[in-house]
């Protein structure tokens, strides 16, 4: 797996390439005849996300690549070796592209045919950047289209950097090459239509709300492939991407109707991914306690017991997402996503200038967190009072989704409400994360003391995480005073 950074340029048929020399030692031309069969459903589903499938045979990297986009320049990509079958996708790339297809059959849909002359940029033995002049005939197998051009693709290497990737651009383009608006060369040929969005009133609060929805779709495709490798972080930024969503179809309800179904649909998929978010969180948060602990005061294999007993229960809970994200419930979810960001249910409001709508669903949303103070104060008994403060954390939650939502449209005291939001949010996560620290601990003491094992560091653990708790409560005060001043300034 590598990532690719680079920049694309059409230019015309009697193109040369600069002198790049003064940049680095250059090294070439050196030719290659490239043969690409690209793979999608028929319908075009991954040429539409801008991912590629292809097979490829000639050159220096000849197998199976699949490319998801990352950001503009930037590609993900995942290879495999060639295979003799020409029908057979690698089932772990078609696994990776289960999001897209949900279902539906690979099939070669284009082949591209590639007279590639290659320059290499070096500093001593280190490769720093590639120029790939390129003429191409693309054909289009449904029907049978042929299409023929001239390309230059500069792409670094692990020793460049952006600073000489912009310097080559400069002189690709002072020699006549003009920047492409094609994300590859799959794209050029088939140019697959994007994935439908409604339209709206431009400067409505239904613009900006479907803008945004659309946005933390796209964040939830391109992480479900992440999820699905374990890749760092991954399930944590699909979980978020899921509840994103679902709070910003409570927020707007009625800019977006009728989406209770999808919100609960949206809930299932962040419990299935919560399980092992939380065991991965918790792994993390026991082995940075014991690594900030004198060696001597670790006693019996309770590193055992937080670290590869948690991991391995996290793997077991990764089988359980996989499972989920290739079922049809989750493809239901899916295209229910696509439904509602090409044809949602508008309500009165979508209708409604952005900034005279919208302002008052922030405003509303923080409202919301102070209620939920107020009724948690209002209890006598501290055990319930607890469990109600948990109630102020996820309205907190909502209101900072919902203040990030209308950044774009509603500027920089939004991005500011979101911050107070996520002061609250935080310090009672922190005193939460804690409690929950300490049973948990509480149950692997108890594990351990009937196998006969000291349990003398767990209760260290405990008294860590009790102190981090109470600090975290006796502080919460000052936030909420602080914060509810600084929201009064802007609402």
């Amino acid at each position: 797996m590598g990532i690719e950074i680079e920049d694309k340029f059409d230019v015309p048929p009697d193109y040369t390439i600069p002198d790049l020399s003064g940049l680095a030692d250059v090294v070439g031309p050196k030719s290659y005849q490239l043969v690409a069969l690209y793979y999608d459903t028929p319908d075009l589903r991954l040429a539409s996300r801008g991912v590629t499938l292809r097979r490829r045979r000639g050159g220096e990297d000849a197998g199976w690549h699949l490319k998801l986009p990352k950001a503009r320049g930037v590609r993900q990509e995942i290879t495999r070796p060639l295979t003799r079958s020409t029908k057979i996708v690698p089932p772990e790339l078609a696994e990776l592209v289960r999001a897209h297809t949900r279902g539906a059959e690979l099939q070669v849909v284009a082949e591209l045919d590639t007279r590639r002359s290659v320059t290499i940029l070096l500093d001593g033995d280190t490769k720093l950047a590639e120029i790939a002049d390129d003429r191409v005939k693309g054909t289009v197998y449904v029907d049978e289209k042929v299409v023929r051009w001239r390309e230059v693709e500069a792409e670094l290497c692990d020793g460049g950097d952006k600073a000489l990737l912009a310097k080559i651009g400069k002189r690709l383009r002072k020699a006549g090459a003009t920047p492409s608006d094609a994300t590859s060369k799959l794209a050029k040929l088939l140019e697959p239509a994007s994935p439908a969005k409604a339209a709206t009133k431009p400067g409505s609060a239904g613009e900006v709300v479907v803008d945004y929805l659309a946005g933390q779709v796209n964040a939830l495709l391109s992480q479900d492939p992440r999820v699905r490798r374990a890749e760092d972080d991954a399930v944590h930024q699909m979980r978020v991407a899921a509840r994103r969503l679902r709070s910003a179809l409570k927020a707007f309800k009625s800019v977006v109707r009728d989406t209770g179904p999808l919100q609960e649909e949206l809930r299932w998929l962040g419990v299935v991914l919560g399980e092992a978010r939380d065991l991965e969180v918790t792994r993390a948060r026991f082995g940075k306690r014991l690594a900030g602990l004198a060696p001597e005061l670790i006693i019996g294999p309770i590193q055992t017991r937080l670290g590869s007993d948690l991991h391995a229960r996290e793997q077991e809970a990764y089988e359980r997402i996989k499972e989920a994200l290739s079922s049809d419930r989750y493809y239901t979810l899916l295209n229910a996503l696509d439904d509602l960001v090409a044809a949602p249910s508008l309500g009165k409001a979508a209708a409604k200038p952005a900034q005279e709508k919208l302002g008052a669903i922030a405003a509303a949303g923080w409202d919301r967190v102070t209620r939920a103070y107020e009724s948690a104060q209002a209890i006598d008994d501290l055990e319930r009072r607890e469990i109600a403060m948990h109630d102020v954390r996820k309205a907190a939650k909502r209101a900072r989704y919902t203040a990030e939502a209308l950044q774009p449209a509603l500027g920089k005291d939004m991005a500011r409400l979101a911050k107070l939001a996520e002061d609250i949010q935080e310090v009672l996560g922190t005193h939460q994360d804690g409690v929950v620290a300490q049973e948990t601990l509480a149950k692997e003491a108890e594990s351990a003391r009937q196998a006969g094992e000291d349990t003398f560091t767990y209760g260290l653990l405990v008294g860590i995480e009790r102190n981090t708790a109470e600090r975290a409560h006796a502080d919460f005060p000052r936030v909420w005073a602080e914060t509810v001043k600084a929201v009064g300034k802007l609402l």
